[in-house]
């Protein structure tokens, strides 16, 4: 049972978050969410995503659309917690200049450094992979699987797969084959000695695969592999889509093409086991799409270069732009309703991280008018009032307005990144 006391680090820890407005774990707890569509459609994909994994489809993803500082954070951190809750595997992404949209091994390897499993720390995803009981009917349906066709995999995938199950005498081989599954290097010849120390020399052929389909295939290879060590399945959180505005135009595309893949609507391409949902600023089909012409311009520059690679990625590209446009949810800005039960919420947590009674916050900072300020803006506002309150009683204080930052899609040339298969 966890002490008082321990409750009071979690309050002041939330506090501390919602002061700097990025949430955390312990705020995200505390509010919760007032997004109930969104919720809503979330959970639904989640209960699917067992099921589908079976019949070898991949559950539609989620993306919905929010100004800066509606809470699009908040709530990708509010939807890990029920996705962790549930049983399932998580990754949170931030799309940066580290981590292009449009490149899926970065995004791979953010996905394994951003992952949670539940009940592990540190290196989540290794962990859980040093647990796994090849002796289980989920770990035999996912080697079976593995060894199939239908996994769509190449066959250095089936082949490390057995050499993980049979190679007792060599770990150093092991953790190497542990760490290729995670997205490094790992030599064919290294795998082929590891294939002739258990007797199975040329059971599988052996080639290079270039590094983006090698990493499209290691979200399908481990999406399968965290159902076979008994979680629920894979969800990917992905967050500021809306740098994807400040890329070049082909860049765009192609960025336009990988929302389409992670929410599930490639033709003849799926990763069961794994849901995406991911976040975007609520003008981007205005002010990128419309505004730079993405949605007429991007699939004809594809067509051009007249090969079946961009014919396809045309058609891709335009289909993650519908997207955007057409299914994106829209966040609820606060009502009067929503900001009292906030607020009264708030106030509930500084009384007891600081074991004081905060006083009534004036009417001029609690009512909504023509939502002028936003929800952040708000909590903010409301912490370092009582902040300021708690520590200088009596005194004439008050807390400064928030800045409004304004989000800008000027194309950066330095957040694009030349991949190595480039």
């Amino acid at each position: 049972m966890m002490m008082e006391t321990d409750r009071v680090f979690e309050y002041r820890r939330a506090l501390e978050a919602l002061r700097n407005g990025v949430p955390n774990r312990d705020a995200v707890r505390e509010l919760g969410s007032n997004q109930s569509a969104v919720e809503s459609a979330f959970l639904e994909r989640l209960s699917s995503v067992e099921s589908s994994a079976r019949e070898g489809k991949q559950v539609r993803g989620l993306l919905f659309a929010g100004d800066f500082g509606a809470g699009k954070s908040h709530l990708l951190d509010y939807l890990e917690h029920l996705a962790i809750s549930r049983n399932f595997v998580t990754s949170r992404v931030v799309v940066s200049k580290e981590t292009p949209l449009f490149d899926p091994d970065k995004m791979f390897h953010a996905a394994i450094d951003g992952a949670e499993v539940p009940g592990l720390t540190g290196e989540a995803i290794r962990e859980m992979i040093l647990r796994l009981q090849p002796n289980t009917q989920r770990y035999a349906e996912f080697s079976a699987w593995a060894n199939s066709v239908t996994s769509q995999l190449d066959s250095i995938f089936a082949a490390t797969v057995l050499l993980h199950e049979k190679l007792h005498n060599d770990p150093e081989l092991v953790e190497q084959i542990t760490r290729f599954w995670l997205g490094e290097r790992l030599s064919i010849g290294k795998i082929k000695q590891g294939l002739k120390q258990v007797g199975a020399s040329g059971m599988y052929v052996l080639k290079p695969v270039k590094i983006k389909e090698l990493a499209l295939q290691r979200y399908r290879f481990l999406a399968r592999l965290i159902q076979a060590a008994g979680y629920t399945g894979w969800v990917l959180l992905i967050d500021e889509v809306e740098l994807v505005g400040r890329y070049s135009l082909m860049q765009r595309g192609r960025s336009y093409a990988e929302l389409a893949r992670w929410m599930g609507h490639l033709k003849g391409e799926a990763y069961p086991g794994l849901t995406a949902v991911a976040a975007i600023t609520g003008d981007f089909g205005l002010a990128v799409l419309q505004e730079k012409s993405d949605r007429d311009i991007v699939g004809d520059r594809f067509r051009k270069k007249e090969t079946d690679e961009f014919v396809a990625l045309a058609g891709r590209a335009e289909t993650g732009m519908r997207l955007i446009e057409r299914e994106a949810l829209t966040l609820q800005p606060p009502d009067d309703s929503t900001l009292a039960a906030t607020y009264q919420r708030i106030k509930e947590i500084h009384a007891k991280a600081y074991g004081w009674d905060p006083p009534e916050i004036p009417e001029s900072l609690l009512a909504v008018t023509a939502m002028s300020r936003r929800m952040r803006s708000y909590v903010r506002r409301w912490v370092n009032e009582w902040d300021l309150k708690r520590l200088y009683p009596g005194a004439e204080v008050s807390a400064e307005e928030e800045e409004q930052i304004e989000l800008t899609y000027a194309e950066d040339e330095s957040l694009e990144q030349v991949t190595e298969d480039s």
